[in-house]
């Protein structure tokens, strides 16, 4: 299961993010992006000491900084089970489960791909410079 499928899923649901500095902060995912950047709304955020609470409207946590993210156990089991159906009618479609293999962006000669007959540069023709 890829992370970002599973906060793509998590959208409007409850979950707990946890800081590298100790912080936490409990609230509903809103968004988040490629780089686990996340943004929570009615958010509650627990010091690292956990002596203090603040209730935040929304908060934009920067994804660099998170140590985990925790989700309801009844998402993991829901995306995991989409991830299944998926799977499975992509194999009843004859297609591979874990996608493309040979076809686009494999070389079929060579090592370098690319156009056939293009020129190679430097020391790649076989000969270095001054032979």
């Amino acid at each position: 299961m890829w992370p970002l499928t599973l906060l793509n899923s998590a959208q409007n649901k409850p979950l707990s993010v946890e800081l590298k500095n100790g912080e936490t902060f409990n609230g509903h995912l809103v968004n988040c992006d490629n780089f686990m950047n996340i943004t929570l709304r009615d958010v509650f955020q627990t010091s690292a000491d956990a002596d203090r609470f603040w209730k935040l409207n929304e908060i934009y946590i920067r994804g660099s900084t998170i140590k985990y993210i925790r989700v309801p156990e009844k998402l993991l089991d829901e995306v995991k089970e989409d991830q299944h159906r998926a799977r499975e009618a992509q194999r009843a479609r004859g297609g591979h489960a874990g996608g493309s293999r040979g076809g686009r962006g494999m070389p079929t000669r060579g090592g370098r791909g690319g156009t056939r007959g293009a020129p190679m540069r430097g020391a790649a023709r076989g000969r270095g410079r001054g032979m």
